[in-house]
């Protein structure tokens, strides 16, 4: 019978700490002290596969593309974004907790095929927030998952991140018609206004966590109208 088996615990520099579990042959990652439901697993990652396949396919053909994603998480996000990228391309990773980009280095990185290992992909440790704005026009897409959706459910500090002074650094951070793309673990009509506000045109798309059947999550695909 699979239990849950605890291998480490990251503290979150802005308060709390994220566990990383084995279960069986897979990872999973919880809250401490949370309602013991799953932040994300190794066995269903198809949503999060479809946050960067989505958007890089479509900048793919551009001469050194420059993308960033915000939240490493298991790494899929950034292996996906690797796979549909030219040789010439650079993936920018942000990832707050150093724990998680340790883990990625370790035992977990080999779920996802290791893509830090990928000489086109740099992780840095600091605050997507940060980081967007001081990067005008450095980007040709950006992909955020770096909580549950828009309100910031894991960390009210991320709330910021999907505000509509977020979104506007978000749109100062692309490239002309560069595209953002969002994760989110349901719909949510109030932020697709709040992207159309920040001068965005967005869908909202529903993938599938596992397979082609389950759970759905929602990413926005938005892209930047020309001003």
């Amino acid at each position: 019978m699979k239990r849950f088996v605890l291998l480490d615990t990251a503290a979150i520099p802005t308060g709390g700490a994220l566990c990383l579990f084995e279960y069986g042959d897979d990872f999973v990652i919880k809250i401490q002290g949370g309602n013991g439901n799953q932040l994300m697993n190794t066995r269903t990652h198809g949503s999060e596969d479809a946050l960067a396949e989505i958007p890089c396919k479509r900048i793919a053909a551009r001469a050194q593309a420059r993308v960033l994603i915000g939240g490493l998480g298991m790494g899929f996000t950034l292996a996906s974004a690797l796979r549909h990228l030219g040789p010439d391309a650079e993936v920018l990773v942000a990832e707050l907790v150093p724990g998680v980009i340790e883990w990625n280095r370790g035992a977990l990185g080999e779920k996802s095929g290791h893509p830090l290992r990928d000489s086109r992909a740099k992780v840095l440790n600091q605050d997507v927030a940060e980081l967007l704005q001081d990067q005008a026009q450095g980007f040709d897409a950006i992909m955020l998952d770096v909580d549950n959706g828009p309100e910031g459910l894991t960390q009210k500090s991320n709330s910021w991140l999907y505000s509509l002074d977020g979104l506007n650094a978000c749109a100062r951070a692309l490239r002309p018609s560069g595209v953002l793309a969002v994760w989110s673990a349901s719909a949510d009509r109030a932020f697709s206004d709040k992207l159309a506000k920040a001068g965005f045109k967005a869908e909202e798309v529903q993938v599938f966590a596992h397979g082609n059947r389950g759970t759905r999550h929602t990413i926005w695909i938005a892209e930047k109208r020309k001003r």
